[in-house]
């Protein structure tokens, strides 16, 4: 798919500007990824009536942070007044959640459907907009993304988005609990909102 070109001043930068912070900020690989991302996102997005462009900065912002150190997400739950329970998580669910604020702090992006869209792609949510249910699934499907279930997961998301926001939240609490990781709470929310509804489709 061809580069978009921004005009709706969704940040105040360029798509090339915007890329070359990002690739400042990520190392190659992390920004391939993410590059990734943005091509899947547009291809979703086209495929569900989804703006193109709030597609393209939501998907190329929701690993601005994902490098960072710890310690510069402390400092943001702590100076932003986010909820004390995210303390006792990490980067997995912080690059997300606490990352959508830096982003909006260093990149200018103030539209919350994309700062939304950046938070609950580590997350999900019990109420997800196609925006922000097109950057969860580009995030998970990308081409590179190789693990048992990606490929039911691509067939499901071409099928019907919905399908594979419910599959990948099946997964991801599967993954956990297998794991004996810890599960935030947002993310059980966001099973019991999508995977119930939809387990006849996902099987």
């Amino acid at each position: 798919m061809a580069e978009i070109k921004y005009h709706q001043h969704y940040l105040p930068l360029s798509r090339p500007e915007l890329v070359e912070r990002l690739k400042a900020a990520l190392k190659p690989a992390r920004f391939e990824h993410v590059l990734r991302v943005e091509q899947t996102a547009l291809t979703l997005a086209k495929a569900n009536h989804v703006d193109l462009e709030a597609a393209s900065v939501a998907a190329l912002c929701h690993d601005y942070a994902k490098q960072r150190p710890d310690e510069d997400f402390v400092r943001v739950i702590k100076a932003n007044h986010l909820a004390p329970e995210l303390l006792n998580y990490g980067n997995a669910i912080w690059h997300g959640v606490v990352g959508a604020e830096l982003v909006k702090a260093e990149l200018g992006v103030q539209n919350e459907d994309i700062l939304n869209s950046i938070r609950q792609h580590t997350t999900g949510a019990a109420f997800m907009t196609p925006l922000a249910q097109v950057i969860y699934m580009a995030d998970y499907i990308e081409p590179g993304r190789d693990f048992p279930g990606v490929e039911r997961a691509r067939e499901l998301t071409k099928k019907n988005l919905v399908f594979g926001v419910a599959y990948q939240t099946q997964q991801t609490l599967m993954y956990l609990t297998q794991k004996g990781k810890p599960v935030y709470p947002k993310t059980l929310a966001t099973y019991n909102a999508w995977v119930p509804p939809y387990r006849k489709e996902i099987k």
